[in-house]
């Protein structure tokens, strides 16, 4: 029988935490789980459907596993899996292909992996996407901190968007599964978790609760760790949750707030549930209440009716906030999105240069939060990998820290205090022995 499973995982933080249940199903059946690189019986990819190269990747990284080795067995789930299946089935050697429900109970689906002259297909339609998978989590970086599902799915409407049609509707785990299995994640010796999601701001409503009681609740459980929000919508990140993160110590002072455009024109082509100025006032909000936060900001280029005039409103919208970082995506026809039938098509040219724009942009805005943090404290959670003789870890307000390698160190929330920065490479020393170590851009 095959035994040795090598997983891939494009796209989130959320595929990454699913992939981790699907490789939890064949290490309770007793497959051993190899390295992509390596030699192995069976390949597994989740995949990702926001834009084309994620699913270019997919092909291309399928094509590569069969050269590693032209028998093994081939599954194909995800997003891109979810949404077009067919189109997965012609590419050779491509087994079996599940949908996004589909990939949490596996071994339901197949009983053994020998190759088929014709790809298998279990997908159900979007409509039936309407229960909270099992529960799960998973490495972020060898056991120190944790990727944690606690809400899937999305009820918006994005014009640019197929995530509802692959994922279903937004639905959450139950509060007090979540709190059992976060305090499972401490016990085990996590000292971040992660909460992952399709809408993590949009949990809770089936059970009259919201994403802010559910962290009051994980800031009471007993022990060491830290709690970071992987994303939130900028319509739900409320004064309270501000609040609760300027005064529990236990939530990561840092926020990944997806903008997608500064411009009010663009901002109504795409059907997002907040306006420009509404975005800007929030942004200065969580400053003053809490000036070392980190901000990351999602932004889309290059959308369909987007002119020359528009991208300077958003270059320059983002330019004058007090952001941290962007995280730049140029716009890409998706099927089957009211997006793709809107006039106006942006020059495939023009989208990468505005994409590079904003990415140098990106750089200067990290370089100056780093300018800004010179002299102040900050908590980092050094890792376990060595590094060529180097620990990383990262700061509460996201901040990438590189320290020689010290065990002592590993999974420890150390206070340091930063001291220089040099183009994006900065220095620093720990409260407590006062020594310098090395803090590094990433």
């Amino acid at each position: 029988m095959s035994n040795k499973v090598a997983l891939h995982t494009l796209g989130c933080k959320l595929n990454f935490s699913e992939t981790s249940t699907i490789g939890n199903q064949f290490l309770n059946k007793g497959f051993d789980i190899v390295d992509f690189k390596e030699n192995a019986d069976i390949y597994v990819f989740n995949t990702c459907s926001v834009t084309e190269n994620a699913e270019r990747e997919c092909r291309q990284l399928v094509r590569r596993a069969l050269r590693q080795n032209p028998e093994a067995f081939i599954i194909v789930t995800g997003c891109y899996a979810q949404l077009r299946p067919e189109q997965i089935t012609k590419i050779e050697g491509v087994d079996v292909v599940l949908g996004s429900r589909e990939k949490l109970e596996l071994f339901s689906y197949i009983n053994n992996f020998n190759k088929n002259k014709l790809a298998c297909i279990y997908v159900s339609p979007t409509e039936e996407l309407n229960e909270f998978g099992p529960a799960h989590s998973t490495d972020a970086d060898n056991r120190t901190r944790a990727y944690f599902k606690i809400q899937d799915g999305c009820d918006y409407k994005c014009s640019f968007c197929t995530i509802p049609r692959a994922r279903g509707k937004s639905r959450s785990m139950n509060p007090d599964e979540v709190i059992t299995e976060f305090t499972k994640l401490v016990a085990k010796g996590y000292k971040e978790i992660i909460l992952t999601g399709v809408n993590v701001g949009d949990y809770g409503k089936a059970f009259d609760t919201d994403l802010y009681n559910i962290l009051l609740k994980m800031t009471e459980v007993p022990g060491e760790f830290r709690i970071r929000i992987s994303s939130i919508e900028p319509n739900l990140l409320s004064d309270e949750i501000i609040e609760l993160t300027d005064k529990s110590g236990k939530l990561c002072k840092h926020f990944h707030i997806p903008l997608q455009s500064g411009s009010p024109k663009i901002l109504k082509l795409m059907q997002r549930r907040y306006k420009a100025q509404d975005y800007q006032k929030l942004i200065f909000k969580i400053k003053k209440r809490i000036p070392d936060a980190g901000i990351g900001v999602d932004v889309i280029v290059g959308f369909p009716g987007e002119t020359e005039e528009d991208f300077l409103q958003t270059y320059n919208f983002l330019r004058d906030l007090p952001v941290s970082y962007l995280h730049v995506f140029t716009y890409s026809e998706r099927p089957d999105t009211k997006a793709i039938t809107l006039p106006g098509q942006v020059d495939v040219f023009e989208r990468r240069k505005r994409n590079n724009m904003l990415r140098i942009l990106s750089e200067k805005k990290k370089n100056s939060f780093y300018n800004e943090m010179t002299g102040k404290e900050t908590e980092v959670l050094f890792e376990a990998e060595n590094h060529k003789g180097l620990l990383k870890g990262f700061s509460s307000n996201y901040i990438r820290v590189s320290h020689p390698y010290n065990p002592e160190l590993i999974n420890e929330l150390s206070d340091v205090i930063i001291t220089q920065n040099n183009e994006g490479t900065c220095r620093c020393r720990t409260k407590e022995i006062k020594k310098s170590i090395d803090l590094i851009a990433c």
